[in-house]
């Protein structure tokens, strides 16, 4: 388990190496320098990011306790969910100019791009469970790809984004959300199921409706 010690360890060399990426590039990334330039030892540093693939797991970590720590506990699942977007987005803004010269290199790395569909669709499954959505099982495998284009979409209108207050970005995000429930049903409300005692309201308009691709948790 880390220690407080070593997630700040993770935090400053997370910040270092982005900032290498910013001034040189994604490919021309050298861990060891941005450790000495965080004034971390290279043992340390070897430990606890010893490649460029451990570093994009360590990052997308952290970026998922900026969204999860500190979460609207109750509400709208959507806007639940919209509050955790927005948190993981506000971290990647803090390491702005290094992630987007990384999406920019990443087309050209591809054991990078896969190991970063694969953290991000298992980021967006805890993004949902975060909003109290289901996201295990085949459903949820649903709901975390569909999350996952959401995610997309918002991200690219955060790379063209330059306001300080990312109204673009959280339009894009709100639009991106509400295609998605156009599309699929998503974050309506799961049917009641009826008890026996209910049989005589099943003539209700609403009795039997049919489940949706995002359901809050009960």
């Amino acid at each position: 388990m880390d220690t407080p010690a070593d997630q700040d360890i993770d935090a400053a060399l997370v910040a270092a190496c982005f900032e290498q990426v910013a001034a040189r590039g994604w490919l021309r990334l050298s861990i060891a320098e941005a450790a000495r330039a965080a004034g971390i030892a290279l043992v340390v540093a070897r430990r606890r990011m010893p490649d460029r693939c451990a570093l994009l797991l360590r990052f997308g970590a952290l970026a998922d306790a900026r969204a999860l720590q500190g979460a609207a506990p109750e509400g709208p699942a959507r806007d639940r969910l919209f509050d955790l977007v927005m948190r993981r987005i506000d971290f990647l803004q803090a390491h702005r100019a290094g992630v987007v010269a990384l999406l920019r290199a990443v087309p050209f790395d591809p054991p990078a791009a896969l190991l970063l569909t694969a953290a991000s669709l298992r980021s967006m499954a805890w993004l949902l469970e975060g909003a109290g959505i289901a996201a295990a099982g085949p459903q949820g495998g649903l709901r975390a790809a569909g999350m996952l284009a959401v995610w997309g979409w918002t991200v690219r209108a955060w790379q063209r984004d330059t306001s300080e207050d990312l109204a673009a970005t959280m339009a894009a995000l709100d639009a991106a959300l509400t295609r998605a429930e156009r599309a699929a049903g998503w974050l309506a409300p799961r049917p009641r199921v009826e008890s026996p005692a209910d049989s005589s309201t099943a003539d209700s308009p609403h009795a039997g409706a049919a489940d949706v691709p995002i359901t809050p948790r009960e």
